[in-house]
């Protein structure tokens, strides 16, 4: 089944959030240590170009996941779930969307400020906008960085919650994530 349906999640949505979970850990991972990397390391000016660019299919994949969302919307809550359970995951869900959105926007423009395209994996550039205003880069680098820890933050805030309903709740919540049906 492709589609998400009102008790399950389709294979579409199933694989968009495991493929982007798994992106988003390593760009953390890569990004955590390539701002240790100097001049004269190999990888000083390739770490940085893979980065960027599984960070703009990254912003695609997002996207697409928004348009997935509304041509299949997710199934409905478990009726096991407290009403705090729901609105809190509504709430995080929102965060790590806000999250990947300021990732991208800050990322781009610590790319860009010198005019730049942003070259993907040689297949495609992404336009530069150049300086935007003063500082840009530093600016864009330090809410980069900061999104970057509250997101993998609450992404791992998020796994958890998922285990503990696994575990101690015993519910189909993580089993669903998986295509499972209740």
């Amino acid at each position: 089944m492709l589609k998400n349906s009102s008790s399950q999640y389709g294979l579409v949505s199933v694989l968009i959030h495991w493929l982007m979970a798994l992106v988003v850990f390593a760009l953390f991972a890569v990004g955590f240590w390539m701002v240790d990397l100097n001049y004269y390391s190999e990888w000083y000016r390739t770490a940085p170009y893979w980065h960027k660019s599984a960070g703009i299919l990254l912003a695609a994949a997002l996207v697409l996941r928004l348009i997935w969302r509304r041509i299949s919307p997710p199934p409905l809550p478990l009726a096991t779930h407290q009403r705090w359970e729901r609105k809190l995951a509504q709430a995080v869900q929102f965060c790590l969307y806000l999250g990947l959105i300021i990732l991208f926007i800050s990322g781009y423009l610590i790319s860009t400020e010198d005019g730049r395209a942003i070259s993907v994996f040689a297949w495609f550039n992404v336009p530069s906008a150049g300086a935007l205003f003063a500082n840009q880069a530093d600016i864009a680098g330090i809410i980069h960085q900061y999104t970057a820890y509250s997101l993998i933050s609450l992404a791992v805030l998020h796994g958890l919650a998922a285990l503990k309903h696994h575990v101690v709740d015993k519910d189909h919540t993580l089993k669903r994530m998986f295509g499972h049906k209740p």
